[in-house]
């Protein structure tokens, strides 16, 4: 398998670099600025390509590793050229292969999504983080199994998903990883109206977070559940919401206590959870 890459950001630069570290050999990156590619190439010891027909030609795989919103003109470039037996790639966690690349078939190309479920942040460093992720992957099933074939030898593990999946499985991602600053954003905030410094308050945090973080993943997050909402403690949730009185944040709170009560239901059903409900409903019709 012959990899090429169109755009050299971070995720080309780590792609690039972690198929290079575990045998896929790498032709090269495509980019419009040129010190980019040429970067990428020094970095994966490929090459730099100045056409874009080239890097086709020479690739057996075609990685549009762009921004999202350019990802569907980029192919359209690409598919002025002969496509015919190629694997058309990107690594978008939200657009499917049949969205960007609508055609492909009929252009005798195969068109896939690839997604490590890992963030990439640094176009030096993050390849080394990929071993130990997820790859989702969806497209054409005439040649899937390859890729799952491919990447289930260097990776954590492959996950092939349905088109229609693909909004679900990167919410999925967004909630796990982006929203939840909010969460703690929310707490930050708090411990600094008690006197804390920001940094203070983050090293304080460590211990439960990272506890807690551990225990979801061990247990899952019904079994792992603890606290005021799951002990079926009112009062104190009570005092939350009074609180949070005029906090941007008190909306936050009830939209996930209401979630953390139906698993505190499901943990524990035979707890009387009334006088927790009325609290919750009390202070939703508040807001």
């Amino acid at each position: 398998m012959l990899a090429g890459f169109v755009g050299a950001g971070k995720v080309g630069f780590s792609l690039g670099k972690f198929m290079t570290e575990n045998g896929i050999q790498v032709t090269g990156y495509y980019s419009r600025h040129r010190e980019s590619a040429e970067e990428a190439a020094i970095f994966t010891g490929s090459q730099a390509y100045y056409e874009l027909e080239e890097l086709v030609s020479e690739s057996d795989a075609v990685f549009l590793t762009v921004p999202d919103e350019a990802i569907s003109s980029t192919y359209e470039q690409l598919k002025t050229f002969d496509i015919r037996d190629k694997y058309i790639c990107h690594c978008s966690g939200a657009l499917s292969a049949s969205e960007t690349f609508p055609d492909a078939a009929a252009r005798g190309a195969l068109g896939y999504s690839i997604h490590p479920l890992t963030p990439v942040s640094d176009k030096h460093s993050s390849y080394r983080e990929l071993a130990d992720s997820l790859f989702c992957i969806e497209g054409d099933p005439e040649r899937i199994d390859v890729w799952f074939d491919l990447l289930s030898g260097i990776c954590k593990g492959v996950k092939i998903i349905d088109s229609t999946c693909k909004s679900r499985y990167h919410a999925a991602a967004s909630i796990a990883s982006n929203l939840y600053c909010a969460l703690m954003s929310m707490s930050v905030g708090l411990l600094e109206d008690c006197g804390f410094s920001q940094n203070e308050a983050l090293d304080a945090l460590s211990p439960l977070v990272l506890a807690n973080a551990s225990a979801i993943l061990r247990y899952g997050p019904v079994k792992a559940l603890t606290g005021p909402i799951e002990r079926g403690d009112a009062d104190t949730v009570r005092r939350h919401i009074d609180c949070l009185e005029g906090n941007p944040g008190k909306a936050l709170y009830l939209e996930a206590a209401e979630m953390v009560l139906h698993e505190a239901e499901i943990k524990n059903p035979q707890r009387d959870y009334h006088a927790m409900h009325e609290v919750l409903i009390r202070s939703r019709s508040e807001v």
